[in-house]
């Protein structure tokens, strides 16, 4: 019986990964690639798993020069998205409905510029490219920021170390497991950006499920709203990344489906110590010492998994920015600064939204914001050409400098360390200063 179990779950797990489903659900949402061979009719079968390596992959990716996501394509030096209205649809007829586009988010790094497709929904491309968005770090450099200087600090220093460690276990598991991204064609690359990195669990999944459940599981009690709204809420934003993923084709469905039961996973285990690790990060003695070793160490771990990929950069990101928050959380306790509201004062109420409320909440984001903007681009500045010069390399081309991963990784962690500081610290300060606190 459990054989039989195991059997069916494996068989299961098969079918799921088979890239012709992406490919279908991509076709009945209105995409379709400029393949030049008519792939109506993928055939299903299971993705080559083999574990050589990221440079193998890479390689693959650009020696198929007619299919979406070649790195090759003559047309690589358009802009990327919509390209206009009224594209030549297949046949040679016009459709006004259908839009030509390219691959989303070029990849400077790796110089992946896909090629282009067809549009036939443009309300769903916008839909998922928007659900992508809630998934990507930039949306979260954002809204991690707003959240803090806004709404409920206490909070927003909490989603930080879930969306830290969920893209560190995420990224780790997928160098640990090395599975391919679906194969194009029949997959239509709708996406380039991670096209060169590791695809199981989807770690846009992951955060996309972690965040507005934890964002609910945080605030439920602590401010009041009902229960069925919140819920609502976080369900929404995470089956719209989750679908997202499978519609840029960029995973599986199998890999949507585990980053989804992951993150939950990992939820379960972090937010009954939340707590715990918000008041050692404010009240240990030797905090500081363990926040630095403790996020330098998981980023050697994770960066000594395998070869060099983009992903790597976006876990120095995390950690880094996990590691600048948790020490600024530490200073803010120890000056005094902490605008923790009172447990006297719970539950929260919203306020009524207001002219003055709305203008002082921009100004402040808008402050913040330039401060945190000022503080990466003189961090950026200083960081890599030291890096260059520690190990030898050439200063004057950054794009070929960050290419190394010994000047990447670096950057990454130092300059986000930085930048979580000042979110957490130094920006509420000037705020006070200012009397917009």
């Amino acid at each position: 019986m459990a054989n039989d179990f195991v059997k069916t779950f494996v068989q299961m797990c098969k079918y799921l990964q088979e890239p012709c489903h992406v490919a279908r659900f991509q076709n009945f949402c209105g995409v379709k690639g400029t393949f030049p061979v008519k792939t109506s009719k993928p055939d299903c079968g299971q993705p080559e798993q083999d574990g050589t390596g990221l440079r193998k992959r890479v390689q693959q990716s650009s020696e198929i020069s007619v299919g979406n996501g070649a790195t090759g394509d003559a047309t690589g030096a358009q802009v990327n998205g919509m390209q206009g209205d009224n594209a030549a649809a297949p046949g040679g007829a016009s459709d006004p409905d259908t839009a030509r586009a390219k691959p989303l988010r070029r990849n400077s790094l790796t110089g992946d510029v896909g090629q282009e497709f067809l549009i036939h929904n443009k309300f769903l491309f916008y839909l998922f490219t928007f659900g992508t968005e809630l998934g990507n770090e930039m949306f979260f450099i954002i809204f991690f920021p707003f959240v803090f200087w806004n709404i409920d600090a206490l909070v927003s220093r909490r989603l930080i170390v879930v969306w830290a460690w969920n893209l560190f276990v995420g990224q780790s598991t997928k160098d640990m497991v090395r599975w391919s991204r679906p194969a194009s064609p029949p997959v239509v690359k709708v996406e380039v950006f991670y096209n060169s990195e590791y695809s199981m669990p989807s770690t846009h999944a992951m955060t996309g499920t972690a965040i507005p459940f934890c964002l609910f599981m945080l605030t439920y009690g602590r401010w009041q709203y009902p229960f069925l709204f919140g819920f609502g809420v976080a369900l929404s934003w995470s089956v719209l990344v989750c679908v997202s993923r499978v519609y840029m084709g960029m995973h599986s469905i199998l890999e949507v489906i585990t980053g989804f039961l992951y993150s939950l996973l990992i939820l379960a285990f972090f937010h009954p110590i939340l707590d715990k690790i918000d008041s050692f990060y404010m009240m240990g003695h030797y905090a500081p010492l363990v926040i630095i070793v403790s996020h330098v160490s998981l980023g050697l771990v994770a960066f000594s998994l395998d070869s060099w990929s983009t992903s790597r950069g976006d876990t120095a990101q995390a950690l880094g920015t996990g590691a600048g928050a948790a020490l600024a959380t530490h200073v803010n306790y120890q000056l005094g600064l902490l605008m923790d509201p009172p447990l006297s004062s719970l539950p929260l109420t919203f306020p009524s939204i207001s002219t003055s409320l709305v203008f002082l909440s921009l100004l402040r984001f808008l402050i913040g914001v330039a401060v945190l903007l000022v503080t990466r681009m003189i961090m950026k500045a200083v960081t890599i050409p030291f890096l260059c010069r520690l190990f030898g390399l050439p200063s004057d081309d950054v794009r070929q400098a960050r290419q190394h991963m010994k000047v990447e990784l670096p950057y990454r962690y130092i300059v986000y360390s930085v930048v979580g500081f000042s979110c957490v610290c130094v920006v509420p300060l000037l705020f006070r200063i200012l009397n917009l606190a």
